[in-house]
């Protein structure tokens, strides 16, 4: 039987489809709240290495749940990675995480890994000084309600930032009442609420706003490398650690690749990226690019706050300043 030129195409069509699919099929597909440098550099990273091409969605921690939880009925996420340590509790108290446990995983602190999760890397929580605003230099947290600052604090908001949230968690635990009548003290002196991470810096990189309570530190540290008249500075009475949980979701599509993925971000390779961004690497034998854990004072944490706890604190911070 002669084929025409027509059917040899089609049959070509179908073997070029045929051959496609199974490497469609194998994409990667990561959620991920900042950095989003840091992002796109592990997904290169993990394509040159495995041919596997990956799609990153990159926000901040809310934004990032807020679309786990709308497309719980028709999953797409493989890996997500958090900037809250509590949000993974709660997705595996939830039973929606897959355990897995990688081969590097033998080399970060037992603190910072459970059978269902483990650290990317490590933040920590500063006070971000404009060194050209004029003020005074702050050394701790009440600093900033002096009148000095009137008019020129931002804060995060932690329903926006899962790092600014851990402080919230961590000041509470260590000081109680204390803790929220700082934070009034703060919202009188005419401190503002100013979105996530980045939208709290920028203003203080301008010189609008003299400081941030609460910043992430290796965005400042980044801020600080790239010339900015920035400081870090961590406070006397303490601060908290955010480790960024990576987890691989039950309903993920490609489990296999999620798995992997996990495995090349606590590589030697992947943790060098990390280090890069001024993030602590979650590896404890990977040298990191600023000061490490044993040049903070840290705040005790409560390894058992629940999700209510986590509302209620956030509708307490939304009530001190006046946030619907």
């Amino acid at each position: 039987m002669t084929l025409s030129l027509r059917s040899l195409r089609m049959i070509g069509a179908a073997v070029l489809c045929a051959a496609v699919l199974p490497a469609a099929a194998q994409s990667l597909t990561v959620y991920t709240a900042g950095p989003g440098g840091l992002a796109k550099a592990l997904a290169a990273g993990y394509t040159a290495r495995t041919g596997v091409p990956v799609d990153v969605f990159q926000a901040d921690t809310g934004k990032v749940l807020a679309r786990l939880e709308a497309e719980a009925a028709n999953p797409h996420a493989d890996v997500v990675i958090s900037a809250s340590w509590d949000s993974a509790v709660d997705l595996s108290a939830r039973g929606l995480l897959q355990p897995y446990t990688s081969a590097h995983a033998a080399q970060v602190p037992a603190a910072f890994r459970t059978q269902d999760f483990v650290a990317q890397g490590l933040s920590a929580l500063a006070i971000a000084w404009n060194t050209r605003s004029g003020t005074p230099r702050p050394a701790d947290w009440q600093d900033l309600a002096a009148p000095a600052f009137k008019d020129k604090v931002n804060l995060p908001d932690p329903a926006q930032s899962g790092t600014s949230l851990e402080l919230l968690l961590g000041l509470q635990a260590a000081q109680g009442d204390a803790a929220w009548k700082l934070l009034g003290a703060l919202r009188e002196n005419g401190a503002s609420v100013a979105g996530a991470n980045a939208q709290a810096l920028n203003p203080v990189l301008q010189g609008a706003k003299a400081a941030v309570f609460g910043a992430v530190d290796y965005v400042a540290l980044g801020s600080q490398d790239n010339g900015e008249a920035i400081e870090v500075i961590f406070p006397a009475s303490g601060t908290v650690i955010a480790p960024r949980p990576m987890m691989v979701m039950k309903a993920a599509p490609n489990p296999a690749q999620a798995q992997a993925f996990i495995d090349y971000v606590l590589s030697d390779e992947g943790q060098a990226l990390v280090a890069d961004t001024f993030l602590l690497p979650a590896r404890a034998d990977v040298p990191a690019r600023r000061a490490g854990l044993d040049a903070l004072k840290l705040l005790p944490l409560d390894a058992q706050v629940g999700q209510a706890e986590r509302e209620a604190t956030l509708r307490r911070f939304a009530q001190v300043f006046g946030r619907k």
